[in-house]
């Protein structure tokens, strides 16, 4: 009886606490000429929940303001001062690693997603999205240029967001990448021991989905079910190989210096592990960001350069004084 007495008391102060949030949120909707004094006198009672709610309001208009602000390019003189200062950060780095995200694929054909052109973009739009055949796009400059820096070992480790292989056929040792989300042009069996890995020149997930990774192929050693690599939204992968996650974690903790291309982080900044979180602020890794749009990492960054990645690389490669290899498909 005590019990269920001291229940009934919580949920009647709850429901009395969230009344009082609905009052105040009303009264703080209007303007204050319009107030009345007792709509006044509850406000001045209530300074704990003004506080919060102001607060959320103006979350609310800051996130609301990041996502409709248009793209930013830095003018041509800004973006080569800039890129000389990134230089030298690779130059100077003892162990740099680098983040990439669909905006370094834009210029190979295929779609990003946050970009004025990008998938979920033109959806919210309600305009229709082509399809594009993925196995035709080749490596773009940004692509063969890390995969020039890593040879020349100024760049460590790629820890990467793309399931287009590109990195993988741009010459990048299977190694050096965190394909956190999977390859698309792989597929797996996990009856081997250890996993058998058939890397394909084609799509490999024309028939799998959303829990759902059969490819319809069988393993040619053992027979089972041959599976995609590819980590949906609401997936939690487990696939040791492409994702290589325990390489990227390590990379992350052993990096002084992070690069992160045509990436939003959005979807990055949830792995904590990628971020050194759990090391003081002083001691983590100097973040720099090539994006046209904002991200939420852009206040931590040492420097944010709003250009194309291409465009970034290409300076940067040049400023190194390293040719940027050709693809040869």
């Amino acid at each position: 009886s005590e019990r269920k007495a001291a229940e009934r008391v919580r949920r009647l102060r709850e429901e009395q606490q969230r009344e009082r949030l609905r009052q105040v949120s009303r009264i703080l909707r209007k303007a204050v000429t319009e107030r009345s004094a007792e709509e006044g006198r509850l406000l001045a009672e209530s300074e704990d929940l003004v506080t919060e709610l102001q607060g959320r309001s103006r979350r609310r208009e800051g996130l609301k303001r990041r996502q409709e602000e248009a793209t930013v390019c830095d003018d041509p003189e800004e973006l080569r001062r800039k890129v000389q200062e990134l230089a030298s950060a690779v130059r100077n780095s003892k162990y740099l690693v680098v983040y990439t995200g669909a905006g370094i694929s834009t210029a190979a054909s295929i779609p990003d997603y946050r970009g004025p052109n990008g998938v979920w973009t033109l959806l919210q739009k309600g305009r229709s999205i082509s399809a594009t055949d993925l196995s035709e796009a080749d490596p773009t400059l940004t692509h063969m240029s890390i995969a020039r820096l890593h040879e020349q070992k100024l760049v460590q480790h790629v820890v990467s967001q793309n399931c287009d292989g590109l990195h993988l056929r741009s010459g990048l040792p299977r190694m050096a990448i965190s394909e956190l989300h999977g390859n698309m042009h792989i597929e797996v069996c996990t009856s081997c021991t250890p996993n058998r890995e058939y890397v394909r020149v084609f799509d490999v997930t024309e028939r799998t989905a959303l829990h759902r990774h059969q490819t319809g192929r069988a393993c040619h050693r053992c027979g089972a079910q041959l599976r995609d690599t590819i980590v949906h939204f609401g997936e939690r992968g487990t696939l040791g190989q492409p994702l290589n996650w325990e390489a990227a974690t390590a990379a992350a903790s052993k990096a002084d210096t992070i690069l992160c291309l045509g990436s939003s982080l959005k979807v990055l900044k949830k792995y904590p592990r990628l971020w050194c979180m759990t090391k003081p602020p002083s001691r983590r890794p100097k973040l720099y960001i090539v994006n046209l749009q904002w991200t939420p990492k852009d206040d931590w960054a040492t420097l944010k350069l709003h250009g194309k990645c291409d465009d970034v690389m290409r300076l940067l490669m040049d400023e190194l004084g390293l040719e940027i290899p050709h693809y040869s498909r």
